[in-house]
C-alpha cells in the first residue's frame, strides 16, 4: 500500500527540525563536512546503519526522541546507490520522486525544487548528471541480472535504506520527506571492477556537496502554502536565522 501524503508544513513553535539520515560512516564523515549555516532549522545528520532493519530502528528511535516533534521534522534519506539505467556514471545524482520496497511505495515530495537546486552545483564538474524516478530498496548489494530486472520495472537506482527511511518517517508522522543518493557504481561501472575506487571517491566528492540543495529545499516546505512541488523557493529567500551544529547518532 502506498503510503500517504505528508503532513502540512511545520507550524509550531521554534524553527522546524531537519533529519538526514545515511546509512555508513563515509557518508555521514562526508555530510558533516559541509556548511550547516544556510539551515532553516536544527539539523541532525542520522547514521542509522546498513539495511533497511536499522534504518526503520534507527529513525522510529530519532523521531520518538524528538519531544513530540515528528510531526514537524523534514526526512531526507541520502549516501550512495547503485545505478540501474545505462549510460549512468559514479558520481551522478539521483532525486527519487518515490521510493520502493516490498511493503509499497513512499511518494517524495519536492522532488522539482531538489533537482533544480542539485543541477546548479553538478554542472561544476564534468560528467555529472541529476537523473529523477523511482528509488527502490532492496536487502543486499543488486548486480548484473538483478540490476536489470529491476531497471524493467522503472527504477532508475537502488539502495538498502531509503524506502525503509521514508516509509517509517511518514508512518511516524513526518514530513516532508525526500530521497537524495549519489551514484557510485552503475551497470557499466560495476563494484567489482578495477574503477571502483575512483567511483567512489567521486561520489564522496558530490555528496559533500548536496548541504546547500537539502537547506533550499527545506527552506521552501516553511514558505506560505508549504507548497514544495513545482515551487522552488527563491535563491535570496534568508530562511531562519539560527546557530547550530550537526548531530549525529547511530543504530545499535
Amino acid at each position: 500500500m502506498a503510503a500517504g501524503p505528508a503532513p502540512p508544513p511545520h507550524r509550531g513553535e521554534g524553527p522546524a527540525p531537519l533529519l538526514i539520515a545515511c546509512a555508513l560512516g563515509i557518508e555521514r564523515f562526508a555530510l558533516r563536512g559541509g556548511d550547516f549555516g544556510a539551515a532553516a532549522g536544527p539539523v541532525t545528520v542520522l547514521r542509522t546503519g546498513m539495511g533497511p532493519q536499522a534504518a526503520e530502528r534507527a529513525v522510529t528511535r530519532a523521531l520518538a526522541e524528538s519531544g513530540g516533534h515528528a510531526a514537524g521534522t523534514a526526512v531526507i534519506a541520502t549516501g550512495f546507490c547503485a545505478g540501474l539505467a545505462p549510460g549512468m556514471h559514479p558520481g551522478d545524482l539521483v532525486v527519487a520522486d518515490e521510493t520502493r520496497d516490498g511493503a509499497g511505495a513512499t511518494p517524495c515530495t519536492g522532488t522539482a525544487v531538489l533537482a533544480d537546486a542539485l543541477t546548479r552545483p553538478a554542472r561544476a564538474g564534468p560528467g555529472r548528471a541529476v537523473h529523477t524516478g523511482p528509488l527502490v530498496g532492496s536487502g543486499h548489494v543488486v548486480r548484473g541480472a538483478e540490476r536489470a530486472r529491476l531497471h524493467a520495472t522503472g527504477a532508475i537506482a537502488v539502495d538498502m535504506e531509503s524506502a525503509a527511511t521514508l516509509r517509517t518517517a511518514v508512518a511516524a508522522g513526518a514530513g516532508p520527506v525526500a530521497a537524495v543518493r549519489v551514484i557510485v557504481d552503475a551497470p557499466e561501472h560495476e563494484l567489482v571492477r578495477i574503477g571502483t575506487l575512483r567511483g567512489g571517491i567521486s561520489a564522496f566528492r558530490v555528496l559533500r556537496t548536496v548541504l546547500p540543495a537539502f537547506f533550499a529545499w527545506h527552506r521552501s516546505s516553511l514558505l506560505p502554502g508549504g507548497e514544495l512541488d513545482g515551487h522552488a523557493a527563491p535563491s535570496d529567500h534568508p530562511g531562519r536565522d539560527v546557530s547550530l551544529r550537526p548531530e549525529g547518532g547511530q543504530a545499535s
